[in-house]
Order: C-alpha cells, then sequence, then structure tokens
C-alpha cells in the first residue's frame, strides 16, 4: 500500500532551491518546477461548456466596452452629446479631441528612426526562445493518455485511487483545492473544500469509506466518500505526510515540528509521538498495523510502538543517516525497512532488531565538470525506493535520474537504469518484477527489473510529473504533474 503522501519528493525542494520551486506531499509542493506548458481547463465533459462560458461572459463584456466608447462620429443634434447652434453661429472647424486616426498616425510615424529604435531593441529570438523554453522538450507533442482530468487550476502535487474498487480517484493541488474524481471518464464526484493552501497530501481509507485531504499549513479534512460531506477535520502544524492505517479507520500524520499524529476517524481520539526537534519528513505504517516508522530531518529514524506510543527503536549517528530522510518503505511482511536520504545512501534495516543489514550506496552517473565560481553544484539525493513483492528485489530512485535495482540476497547492485531526468517516484506492480516511474520529463516508465530493460514509456504532460498511482491490477496509471492536469493511462503489455 503506497503512502498517502511521503513528505514529498526530493526533487521538488532541491529543485526549488535551485531555481528559486515532486516530490510526493510537501516535497513535491516545495520542489516542484514552473509550468512550461499550457494551464489545465475543465475536466472532459465539462471543459467545453465552461471555457465557452468563460470565454462568451469576457467576449460580451468586451463588446459592451466598445459600444460605449465607440460613440464619436454622432451627427449634430443627434443624441445627448449633439451640439446646439444659436442665432448665427456658424461651425468654423472642427477638432477632433478623441484618438488619432490611421492617417494621424502615419504621419507621426515618418519622423521615427527605426534603425535607431530597432538597435535599442532586445534581440527577438531571444525572448521567443525564452518563451518556449521548456516546450522545445518535445513534452507536449504527445499525448498516450486516455482521459485528462483538469478542474486544478495550477500543478497538481498529489493522487491516490480508492482501494476497494480503484474507480476513484483523489488529487490535490498548489490551487487549495482537492477533488475526488472517476478515472474512467474524468467525472466530478465531489469537491474536497475549505482548504487555505496547497493541498500536498490526500488518499482513501483501507475500505474507501473515508478519503482524506491535507494542506502544507496543516489542515486535515475527512471525507465520507457515499454521502460526500466532510465527517472530520483538525488543525496541527506545517504538514508533512499523511497515511492511512491498512486495516483500520486511523490516520498518521508527521508534522514539521517533529511530532507524529494519530487519530480515528471519525471520533478523532487523538495520540501523539514526540520526535526530534525538526520536522518528521516521512513515515509509514509497517504491515502489522502495530509499528510505524518515521524519519526525521536530522537523519535519525524511529520506530514506533503504536498502541503503548513508545519508541521501539532509534537509529542515529553512524546507523542513522547524515542529512534528512526523504523515503521510507517496508516489505510485504514488514520484517525489512528501506529509508533513503538527501545522503544518496538507501539503508536496509531489520525491523525487529533496528539493525542496520546493509547499506547501499550510489556514486554519481556520470563525472560532474569543473563548478565555476559561484556557480552551485548539483546535488543528488535518494528520492523513492520500494521493494519487489515477487523477488528478492529492491529499487532506489535518485535525482539525478538514476533507477537502481539492488538483489537483497546478495547486498549487490543488479541494473542501473538511466532517465533523462530526475525521478520523482517510483511503484512495484503487486505480482510481478515491473517497476513503474515518473520522472521530471513528463514520462511514466515501465522496467523489468529482471533484466533492467525498459518495457514502455507513456507521455503527456507538459509539464513534470509530481506523482502517480497504479491500481491493483496494472493496467491502469493515473498521473498529476505541474501542468495543472491529471491523466490516466492506459498500460499495455505483450505479456497480458
Amino acid at each position: 500500500m503506497a503512502p498517502v503522501c511521503a513528505s514529498g519528493s526530493a526533487a521538488c525542494r532541491e529543485l526549488q532551491s535551485r531555481r528559486s520551486g515532486a516530490v510526493c506531499g510537501r516535497r513535491r509542493a516545495e520542489l516542484h518546477l514552473p509550468e512550461c506548458g499550457a494551464q489545465g481547463g475543465a475536466g472532459r465533459g465539462l471543459g467545453p461548456w465552461l471555457a465557452g462560458a468563460g470565454g462568451a461572459g469576457r467576449a460580451a463584456e468586451a463588446a459592451a466596452a466598445a459600444a460605449a466608447a465607440g460613440r464619436v462620429g454622432m451627427e449634430p443634434g443627434d443624441g445627448p452629446g449633439a451640439l446646439d447652434l444659436h442665432g448665427d453661429e456658424e461651425i468654423i472647424e472642427v477638432v477632433e479631441l478623441g484618438p488619432p486616426g490611421p492617417d494621424d498616425l502615419a504621419e507621426e510615424m515618418e519622423d521615427v528612426d527605426f534603425e535607431d529604435e530597432a538597435a535599442e531593441e532586445p534581440d527577438a529570438e531571444a525572448w521567443d526562445s525564452e518563451d518556449d523554453e521548456g516546450v522545445e522538450d518535445g513534452m507536449e507533442a504527445q499525448d498516450d493518455s486516455e482521459v485528462t482530468f483538469s478542474l486544478h487550476s495550477d500543478s497538481v502535487f498529489c493522487v491516490s485511487l480508492d482501494p476497494k474498487t480503484n474507480t476513484l480517484a483523489v488529487t490535490g493541488g498548489e490551487d487549495d483545492k482537492a477533488f475526488v474524481w472517476r478515472v474512467s471518464d474524468g467525472e466530478l464526484l465531489f469537491e474536497c473544500s475549505g482548504h487555505k493552501d496547497s493541498v500536498t497530501c490526500a488518499g482513501f481509507s483501507h475500505d474507501s469509506v473515508f478519503v482524506a485531504t491535507g494542506d502544507m499549513s496543516g489542515l486535515i479534512k475527512v471525507w465520507r466518500v457515499d454521502a460526500k460531506e466532510e465527517v472530520w477535520s483538525f488543525e496541527v502544524g506545517d504538514l508533512e505526510w499523511m497515511e492511512w492505517h491498512p486495516q483500520a479507520h486511523v490516520l498518521l500524520a508527521g508534522t514539521a515540528d517533529g511530532n507524529t499524529w494519530m487519530w480515528k476517524i471519525p471520533s478523532g481520539d487523538c495520540k501523539t509521538f514526540q520526535g526530534p526537534a525538526c520536522p518528521a519528513t516521512c513515515g509509514r505504517i509497517l504491515p502489522d498495523g502495530k509499528r510505524a516508522v518515521v524519519g526525521y530531518e536530522d537523519g535519525t529514524m524511529r520506530i514506533w510502538d503504536l498502541k503503548q506510543g513508545t519508541s521501539l527503536h532509534v537509529l542515529k549517528g553512524q546507523d542513522g543517516h547524515q542529512d534528512p530522510l526523504t523515503c521510507v518503505a517496508s516489505n510485504q511482511d514488514g520484517s525489512l525497512i528501506m529509508t533513503g536520504s538527501v545522503d544518496c545512501h538507501a539503508k536496509l534495516i531489520n525491523s525487529a532488531t533496528g539493525k542496520v543489514v546493509c547499506v547501499f550506496k550510489m556514486e554519481s552517473v556520470t563525472p560532474k565538470a569543473p563548478i565555476s565560481e559561484g556557480e552551485e553544484a548539483e546535488s543528488n539525493s535518494v528520492e523513492s525506493l520500494g521493494f519487489c513483492n515477487v523477488m528478492p528485489l529492491a529499487a532506489v530512485g535518485y535525482l539525478d535520474g538514476t533507477l537502481a535495482i539492488y538483489d537483497l540476497s546478495t547486498q549487490s547492485l543488479r541494473h542501473k537504469c538511466q532517465h533523462e531526468s530526475g525521478i520523482v517516484q517510483l511503484l512495484w506492480e503487486e505480482s510481478s518484477a515491473v517497476v513503474y516511474t515518473c520522472s521530471l520529463d513528463g514520462a511514466v516508465r515501465l522496467w523489468d527489473a529482471r533484466s533492467g530493460k525498459m518495457i514502455s514509456e507513456y507521455r503527456g504532460h507538459s509539464a513534470e510529473i509530481l506523482d502517480f498511482a497504479v491500481n491493483k491490477d496494472a493496467s491502469i496509471v493515473v498521473t498529476t504533474s505541474g501542468d495543472h492536469q491529471a491523466k490516466v493511462f492506459c498500460v499495455q503489455r505483450p505479456d497480458r
């Protein structure tokens, strides 16, 4: 079960610091790139009507303004602007006080030296190339999607599918909005209204009865899906991540003050787990439902007993990471945990003992050119990771675009798959050794972890992908992007 929001992808935070602009959840919100494509419109079916209404309204207003301003050439005696002549008065000359006509402009322009002005004008080609920056990459030329959801008016940071039927999606974005909609046709079911900041976390409960949405300011709301009504809300500090319990109506969330919160829904019974005085950057409930692993900005990791509220294991110092944790995952039975960090290390941990089994380190794929004075070094970090359910394999995605497949039985690197740009998130198929990746170049890719070869690639977004979800039978992929849209891709595989 993928986390609702795992602190956000380091890709987004890294890119924002670079271009001062997911990658999952809050991290996607902090790191997302500026849009390079067209803005999102209305969802399929609603789009033409909404766009037409808006355009017609603006056109009507413009026509009315033009009509009001256009009463210039009235004849004497016509209308309220007519002149009344008295006695033997006569018109000697009519002086036009309105805007100059084409002839007047032509006479004035005869004295203009265009050569001198042209020399002062900036290079037109330079402006054109800047406007088209990011579009010439070809990201907008290909659209393999079946459905596009376009009700968001800004970057879409997160997406989750309802686990029971996989027919509904919830998306949250920088427009402070969250929507629940049908995957089959993009039809809106209801809006999760009332947020006051970017919605970076959203997800359904294990049985699809509830959907939770959380914004960066810390406002969390829970809605009953069938009734389309809000049943609970709570406000915490700045939200880092949020996740539903895998077997109960229990919600966990990590905040910037280092606390991890746990609530029963909809009663709101609450328990807190106090971490160090730094943000709880990522978290995951283990499959047994009794423990949770939480990573922190200071590089430490804690395994919590959810019932007792106590810390079972703390990894710090040499056992911890040297930089903030960005992501955490567990294998199917919860016996192994893997943590990723800005320090580019992925650590494999025995959840029962809290001991580090091994550390996976990734060197840069290509040597970096010498950094000139005043230029920032390109950084790298672990952005996403996960375990394969059918083979002893783990995948780690890096900001530099490297997908590393590790063999857990030998604790060695098995394959290295390179992407054109940074990896935002990865997900494994539930019943095969196929790993999905989404990246900042706007593409979704399928990889065969046994051979390290790419199976297929899907495009459609005109900006970076910030989050994605895969349905149970791995036939549908739903993506969200900085282009203000969410898209549904039907994934075709030759072996199906």
